[in-house]
């Protein structure tokens, strides 16, 4: 029988973890008793690993989810191995085809302390990066002459009827791009800006370029083709956070 004790245990440290992780987190937790929604968890569970073999000889008795605001999923589950603390794993989206993981590498989980403050770093150090890299590598494989975006660089690729798309890696990339404009397909990822105003849109670009600078984070245009325009002239005195690598011309 299952101990409350461990269902409390696991469901607290989960709780913990979510508020102590960077962006907008909340945890779910599911029981015993939720085997489908158990069984669907363990077939999304992307890892080929320490999860894996873990899961390989202990079947998903319950486990906790962690839901970032942008959709991107852990799940924390209990370790085997006679240690205290958890596993988290990455959760591959259910809305991707297989194709899409194809040459993607897993972000395989990794052992957690029994402490969910130093667990919170240990994913924000190790898991998250690869976690959100894998995200943006499958999602630009569902969305063919898009180019793959990076955590230090958001890559704005021309479409033929005008329009910019991007997938960005990460809930800070993908805020600023949603807050000017950039519309997300819940089923790729992509984040879109329509040309029906390219002033307006010139401008969106000009804004995104100020705000990930100022987190860090570069943004480069690029043709589906991978073509390098000649470059967008910058402004005389542009300001310091406008971090935007410009490569190819507005039209």
């Amino acid at each position: 029988m299952h101990d409350l004790e461990d269902s409390e245990r696991l469901a607290s440290y989960a709780d913990v973890l979510a508020g102590e992780l960077p962006g907008t987190w909340t945890s779910t937790y599911h029981l015993p008793e939720d085997k489908d929604d158990l069984a669907d968890l363990t077939d999304r569970i992307w890892d080929l690993d320490l999860v894996a073999q873990a899961l390989a000889e202990h079947p998903l008795g319950h486990a906790a989810v962690l839901t970032r605001s942008d959709g991107a999923q852990l799940a924390v589950l209990d370790r085997h191995d006679g240690q205290d603390g958890f596993l988290i794993a990455a959760v591959a989206p259910r809305a991707l085809p297989d194709e899409a993981y194809r040459g993607v590498s897993e972000p395989n989980g990794i052992a957690l302390a029994d402490d969910p403050f130093l667990g919170a770093e240990q994913v924000a150090g190790d898991l998250l990066g690869r976690y959100d890299s894998a995200l943006a590598q499958a999602r630009h494989n569902a969305a063919p002459g898009i180019h793959p975006s990076r955590p230090d660089q958001v890559v704005l690729t021309w479409q033929s009827d005008g329009a910019l798309a991007a997938v960005p890696v990460g809930e800070t990339a993908a805020a600023v791009l949603t807050d000017n404009g950039f519309v997300k397909d819940e089923q790729t990822g992509v984040h879109t800006l329509a040309a029906d105003d390219t002033r307006a849109q010139a401008r969106a670009v000009y804004r995104i370029g100020q705000q990930l600078g100022a987190q860090g984070i570069t943004v480069a245009l690029q043709h589906p083709s991978g073509r390098i325009a000649p470059a967008v002239t910058a402004p005389t005195n542009p300001p310091a956070t406008a971090a935007v690598t410009r490569t190819a011309r507005f039209r």
